[in-house]
């Protein structure tokens, strides 16, 4: 197992629980306010959501608690610790931008990056796949 954790939780099976009816549950199960602890991304294509702590929490034990909740039991919800990885996938990418920009950016501490390994350019999809050297780059 390994030394460290995620900081988010994905939840599936969500289609009968709206975002802010989620994210309510969410702040009742864990104490914390969402927006300023965590934020909550609904991804509707496949069912899912991910809550990702600001706030430096103990996510096994608050998966645990999801998975004992009777309304989250109701709702037929489940939530599992979001793997941790060393590539993300960048969106709304301009065609016009070169591998060697995206990597100067992503390497930057101040935008929340690391030692990028990869850039992969998708430019038809307007994507890239950023690969860092370790998954502390992909915050």
């Amino acid at each position: 197992k390994s030394a460290e954790t995620s900081p988010s939780v994905v939840f599936e099976n969500i289609q009968g629980c709206s975002l802010k009816r989620l994210s309510m549950l969410l702040e009742s199960i864990s104490g914390l306010a969402v927006d300023d602890d965590f934020t909550v991304e609904v991804i509707p294509d496949i069912n899912v959501a991910v809550a990702t702590f600001i706030k430096s929490i103990d996510a096994e034990e608050f998966v645990k608690k999801c998975s004992q909740n009777k309304k989250v039991n109701e709702l037929k919800i489940t939530a599992r610790l979001l793997e941790l990885t060393q590539s993300i996938k960048a969106e709304n990418v301009p065609a016009s931008v070169s591998a060697e920009c995206i990597s100067v950016y992503f390497q930057s501490p101040q935008n929340g990056g690391g030692p990028v390994s990869d850039v992969q350019l998708f430019p038809e999809k307007n994507a890239a796949i950023i690969t860092f050297c370790d998954h502390k780059g992909n915050t």
